[in-house]
């Protein structure tokens, strides 16, 4: 596992992001684990999260894209902080953009905060989590209205590598298949097992034996 990676899940546990124990979702469903990314706070957190998107999206991606879409709210801080640390890393300015949730028709007119899109922009949409594949599903028709843009893919922190919406896939997967973008995570939920499990980190061992056995039930039922 590459190094940015280990650091990343290191970073999401000293950030109060990832945590472990039992948790309701909004589908319902008790995890054993839970991410809220609304945790990122402090500036030194937004920069430090801001490379470590950059380091994945340009290994995915190289330099071979335009603009960072991040869809209102969550992904508004995320694309600013990629766009900046990507520029102070690999010395490419990439231009920002988000979504207002409402038009707006004075000033600065339209449903687009940040950089407008023009045609043969080549987009990379990037977001916290995706359980559902529902954003995407709103954000989608909305770049497609502005501009004839080619979206290169799609990143989001973890991937919690469960069922989506069909029920055989994984919402990620899900995703590629209906839009015909790649579809990529800093880190998979089995990298962070992988990580954490048996491992003692600042003097706790946040995957023990009993987590880990709860996670694998977890993914018996629910895994993609």
């Amino acid at each position: 596992m590459e190094q940015y990676k280990q650091e990343f899940i290191e970073f999401m546990v000293d950030s109060g992001v990832l945590k472990f124990g039992r948790f309701t979702l909004k589908s319902g469903r008790q995890s054993p684990f839970f991410m809220n990314a609304g945790a990122y706070v402090t500036g030194t957190q937004l920069r430090k999260l801001g490379e470590y998107y950059a380091k994945a999206i340009h290994q995915n991606y190289g330099d071979d894209f335009d603009v960072l879409f991040g869809p209102a709210y969550k992904g508004i801080p995320l694309s600013v902080a990629a766009a900046i640390a990507y520029s102070e890393l690999y010395g490419k300015e990439i231009r920002y953009c988000s979504n207002r949730k409402e038009f707006k028709d004075h000033g600065d007119v339209g449903i687009l905060l940040g950089s407008s899109l023009k045609d043969g922009d080549r987009v990379v949409i990037i977001e916290d989590v995706t359980t559902s594949g529902k954003s995407i599903e709103e954000t989608f028709p909305i770049l497609k209205e502005q501009a004839d843009v080619e979206i290169k893919g799609l990143m989001v922190s973890l991937n919690r590598m469960e069922k989506g919406q069909s029920g055989t896939v994984s919402a990620l997967e899900e995703i590629r298949q209906k839009y015909g973008f790649e579809t990529n995570a800093i880190v998979t939920m089995a990298e962070v097992v992988e990580h954490l499990y048996n491992r003692e980190y600042k003097g706790q061992i946040y995957i023990d034996d009993r987590i880990k056995a709860e996670i694998d039930k977890y993914y018996e039922t629910y895994g993609a």
